[in-house]
């Protein structure tokens, strides 16, 4: 075994072990910041109700600080539409209501900003944008979308686009076979067997994502590597339509396992359909990913 798979194998906190429950699966276990660093806002009474109940439901913080917890919890208020399009958003209220710094504030403000998700304009401030306006393939906003009430349409998107990326991805990285990749992926699939066998999802998702992320840098298209972070955040998220991927079993390990082998024999279209199979969706869920028209 690798040095590299060692790491991965022994990296995951022994108390997360275990095979999540639904909804839970594949979501990479974020740092806790300090407690004394949270942001904790206060009831927010009369007219700011609603944003008093997205910042109680603000997800677990990234381990980024204030700064970063603050962007978590403005993000998932206005991605839920507890905040909606053209609301204002002040600073200097912001910051009280959080109990920040107006630096915090300014720089969560650019953060979203750079997403997408709010504009400042001289004399008019800083408003909240339409949906139209915002970057969808941004990692965070596909994990706020995930985990709010957009949440469904959220997982069918991800799932139709993987099936248009990944299997593509698959058949151009079967010409691009290189020692040290190969033998990556299948670290990456030895982790994930190990991990299966002690029922530690989180290691397996770990190798899991780092399995499809390396297969699109493979590709050898830039474009197409530009989108890998979309695939690692719709591996941090579970929940309909379930794919294979989304669960650890050992079906699903011999399919990536068949894909590692196409890509070593440099069968492109073996490749490509074993991935497919990977991302095909379990019938028990009511929408499924369409397969593509035979030409």
């Amino acid at each position: 075994m690798s040095t590299l798979a060692h790491t991965m194998m022994t990296a995951a906190r022994p108390a997360e072990s275990g095979l999540a429950g639904p909804g839970e699966l594949d979501r990479y276990p974020y740092a806790e910041a300090p407690a004394v660093d949270r942001v904790s806002p206060p009831a927010w009474d009369g007219s700011e109700a609603d944003l008093g109940r997205a910042g109680r439901r603000a997800a677990g913080s990234r381990g980024r600080g204030l700064h970063g917890q603050l962007v978590q919890q403005l993000g998932q208020m206005i991605v839920s539409g507890d905040l909606g399009a053209d609301r204002p958003l002040v600073p200097e209220e912001i910051g009280q209501r959080f109990e920040v710094s107006r630096t915090v504030v300014r720089e969560s403000l650019r953060v979203l900003e750079a997403k997408g998700l709010v504009s400042a304009r001289p004399n008019v401030g800083t408003r909240v944008r339409p949906v139209s306006d915002w970057n969808l393939l941004d990692p965070d906003i596909i994990e706020w979308r995930a985990f709010g009430p957009q949440r469904d349409d959220q997982r069918r998107e991800l799932s139709e686009l993987r099936w248009t990326i990944e299997p593509l991805a698959a058949r151009l990285a079967a010409g691009h076979g290189r020692e040290d990749a190969q033998q990556r992926l299948a670290d990456m699939i030895e982790i994930m067997g190990h991990s299966l066998a002690q029922q530690d999802a989180i290691t397996f998702s770990r190798a899991d994502a780092e399995f499809h992320s390396l297969l699109i840098q493979l590709a050898g298209n830039r474009m197409l590597e530009h989108l890998s972070g979309i695939v690692s955040a719709a591996l941090q998220v579970s929940g309909g339509p379930v794919t294979a991927c989304d669960r650890p079993t050992e079906g699903s390990l011999a399919q990536h396992a068949r894909i590692a082998d196409a890509l070593a024999s440099g069968d492109g279209q073996a490749a490509e359909s074993a991935m497919r199979q990977l991302l095909i969706v379990h019938p028990e869920v009511e929408r499924v990913v369409p397969a593509p028209r035979e030409h």
